[in-house]
C-alpha cells in the first residue's frame, strides 16, 4: 500500500510519541508500505516552530536529518497538486490540510492521519488505535 503521512503522524512517529497508535507505527514501518512525506508537512512544521506553535523534543534540522534517514519518500509540491487544491469543496479553511489532501488525490495515496476535518473529504485514509 502508498500511505500519505498527516504533519501530525510525521512529528509523532519521529518524537516516537505514545500518541502514534501502535496500529498505525505497524503500518509505517512495515517493509511492504511505501511511506510519503509531502514538502507541505514539512512547510507546515517550519512555519509552526517559527512562530513558537509547535514544541518538538528535536531542532528542525535534527528533523530535516531524520526524514533523510528515514524510511519515508519525500515527495515535492507538483503541478498537479495544485490543480486539485482548487477543485477541493472548504469544508474547512487549513491551506495544510487542503494541499495534503489534493496531494493524496493525485498521487493515489491513502492519508494517515486522526484529523476528523480531513475524514470529511473524499480522500481515502486510515487510523487505526
Amino acid at each position: 500500500m502508498r500511505y500519505l503521512l498527516d504533519t501530525h503522524a510525521v512529528i509523532w512517529i519521529l518524537d516516537d510519541s505514545p500518541r502514534l497508535p501502535s496500529g498505525m507505527s505497524k503500518i509505517i514501518r512495515h517493509r511492504e508500505n511505501s511511506i510519503y512525506l509531502s514538502s507541505v508537512s514539512l512547510w507546515e512544521i517550519a512555519i509552526k516552530t517559527g512562530a513558537g506553535k509547535l514544541k518538538m523534543r528535536f531542532t528542525f534540522d535534527e528533523l530535516l536529518d531524520e526524514v533523510k534517514n528515514s524510511i519515508m519518500i519525500y515527495l515535492p509540491i507538483q503541478d498537479e497538486h495544485l490543480r486539485r487544491l482548487i477543485t477541493l469543496p472548504f469544508l474547512h479553511k487549513d491551506p495544510f490540510d487542503r494541499l495534503l489532501i489534493s496531494t493524496a488525490c493525485a498521487e493515489n495515496l491513502t492519508i494517515i492521519t486522526a484529523d476528523a476535518d480531513i475524514h470529511r473529504y473524499n480522500v481515502p485514509w486510515i487510523w487505526h488505535p
